[in-house]
């Protein structure tokens, strides 16, 4: 599997997905919190190959087990690595067999819910495009700078990148912040002076204490950062 983007000629993230090739077919697994999707973005295009489109979602059932280097084996499942939430793998299965699959491996391991996942998400610094990221972002600027591969072959946005990477810097940076107490998405950074240089994106509270992804301008990155009611942001690496 491999973490995978779609920019526009001007290199602004239009989606992020994860490339795989099960059986030889080309599937493309996408959030679907993204503004748009990848059926549709590249539904305008003229594929020099013979290529059909075609939305599986129906089809296809997928277990994520984020953070594990290795998922268990299952009959009936296709492992892919990294896992389409960052680092972890996955199983695929068709959709007629999700039942038998989630039976088997509730057995051995426990459902997380949507509360957890976001904890561990933002405990792990990793932004969410269409959350964290806007379709105004370059990649550098949408938290997803390592899913751009620099040593490849032409591709479009390419020199508005690779612009960023060798001679400039982006407007924004995504940084994982720790607070001394709960944020919420939407909340206000400020710098020096109580001066606005940012907004929080996503917040969670982990094992790590509460933890918040916010967009940062460039300028301001070296902090140091309050939110609501003054409330210190540590940025944690």
């Amino acid at each position: 599997a491999r973490r995978s983007l779609l920019l526009s000629p001007t290199g602004k993230v239009r989606a992020e997905f994860t490339v795989t090739a099960p059986g030889g077919t080309v599937v493309l697994i996408q959030d679907p919190a993204q503004p748009r999707s990848i059926a549709d973005l590249l539904s305008p295009y003229v594929l020099s190959s013979d290529v059909v489109l075609d939305d599986r979602t129906h089809e296809l059932a997928l277990f994520a087990f984020p953070g594990r280097p290795d998922p268990p084996e299952s009959p009936a499942t296709t492992t892919l690595a990294p896992s389409c939430l960052g680092p972890g793998a996955d199983l695929l299965t068709l959709g007629e067999d999700h039942d038998l699959v989630r039976a088997r491996l509730l057995k051995t391991f426990q459902e997380s819910g949507d509360e957890a996942l976001e904890a561990w998400r933002v405990g792990t610094g990793l932004a969410r495009f269409g959350v964290d990221g806007t379709e105004d972002d370059l990649p550098q600027e949408a938290g997803l700078g390592a899913a751009v591969s620099f040593d490849k072959g032409c591709f479009l946005g390419q020199e508005a990148v690779a612009k960023v990477r060798n001679l400039g810097h982006p407007r924004r940076v995504v940084m994982r912040l720790r607070a001394e107490r709960a944020l919420s998405p939407g909340d206000a950074v400020t710098g020096t002076g109580g001066v606005p240089v940012g907004e929080v994106t996503s917040a969670a509270p982990t094992a790590q204490g509460h933890m918040a992804l916010a967009r940062i301008r460039w300028d301001a990155r070296e902090g140091p950062f309050a939110g609501p009611g003054g409330v210190t942001l540590t940025p944690t690496s």
